[in-house]
């Protein structure tokens, strides 16, 4: 975490210390220039952004607000996370069917998504990095694939977004959701949702709250209509601390250049690959121009890659090990030094 959101949080903890909800009212009052602040980052407008808790509000608030009909079809890989793949997989109950993309035939490229699509498909949703081995999607690629088909597209950014930079306009993405914990250097239980403009107006909304309506200080108003833009999906009170926090984030992130960012992870990842190598290692994850990212994943052969990751963090070398292998996630604050650690720890 930067030490700018460390500031940020720790003034707002203060306030609400000193001043009750007092203290936390300047966040609050806010709330339109922090959305705004997200959406600048996403290529948005402030009026499509909404705060939510995590990735998988996100994906929720989608997956149950399109007009589905029984026979209808939502595609996704085999490989999410289940952040996006439950919220899709439990519309089984209202008769849609998910159709996964197998990956271990090949991943989803705009050919593969076009052979698996049908005239029932209405959603494609995919993690534009893959948490398993770092795949990186060619968003734009597939999002003209499922717009062609009359489908909407829908991204998971959690394991890219902050490390790479984009924008939803140019990309035609419909709908992005990313909690801020990663990345995005924030706290967890904060993330926020994009849905464009178009689309707010054909999504219905499922998870109401007091926040959600027009005038949400006209408490006793039960007749009046939704808020005109995206905070009609918050619901009701928002994490201003995770706001505060996320935007702060936000801030230190662009100030070091989301371009120089990525820039140096790939490189950073890149030597990493090489060194492994060396090492005797095998590099699950499928590198080149285009779909290589921040994330890493190997193994040594003839280790257990969980007690493996379980020694390198008593050296203080933080990974994510799973029988799958050891996941490492360098970011802009890495160097090759820390690199350099981690394979004489290995």
């Amino acid at each position: 975490m930067p030490v700018r959101t460390r500031d940020a949080l720790v003034a707002a903890v203060d306030g609400q210390m000193r001043g009750g909800v007092l203290g936390v009212a300047a966040i609050e009052s806010r709330l339109d220039a922090h959305r705004a602040r997200v959406g600048r980052f996403v290529g948005a407008r402030g009026e499509e952004i909404a705060f939510l808790r995590n990735t998988t509000d996100g994906a929720n608030v989608i997956a149950r607000g399109v007009d589905w009909r029984p026979g209808d079809e939502v595609v996704l890989s085999d490989n999410e996370f289940g952040s996006n793949a439950w919220p899709w997989l439990a519309l089984r109950d209202v008769g849609v069917v998910p159709r996964l993309l197998r990956t271990s035939e090949g991943r989803m490229t705009p050919e593969r998504l076009s052979e698996v699509m049908t005239p029932r498909t209405r959603v494609v949703a995919v993690s534009w990095v893959s948490f398993t081995d770092g795949y990186r999607h060619d968003l734009g690629a597939l999002a003209e694939v499922a717009h062609a088909a009359g489908a909407l597209f829908c991204v998971d950014a959690m394991q890219a977004l902050g490390a790479f930079g984009l924008d939803v306009k140019r990309l035609r993405i419909d709908a992005l959701y990313a909690g801020g914990a990663k990345w995005l250097l924030s706290l967890p239980g904060v993330s926020f949702l994009y849905v464009d403009g178009a689309l707010q107006e054909r999504l219905a909304v499922r998870w109401q709250g007091w926040r959600a309506v027009a005038d949400p200080w006209n408490f006793l108003d039960y007749d009046q209509p939704l808020a005109p833009n995206a905070a009609r999906y918050e619901g009701g009170t928002p994490n201003f601390l995770g706001v505060a926090g996320l935007c702060a984030s936000l801030d230190v992130i662009e100030d070091a250049g989301v371009d120089r960012i990525s820039t140096h992870v790939l490189e950073l990842t890149d030597y990493l690959v090489e060194r492994l190598r060396a090492a005797g290692a095998d590099v699950v994850s499928q590198r080149g121009p285009a779909i290589s990212s921040g994330i890493v994943t190997f193994n040594l052969p003839g280790a257990d890659p969980v007690a493996l990751g379980r020694r390198l963090g008593g050296a203080r070398i933080v990974t994510t090990y799973r029988q799958t292998g050891i996941r490492v996630s360098p970011h802009g604050y890495n160097t090759r030094a820390d690199i350099d650690a981690l394979v004489a720890g290995l």
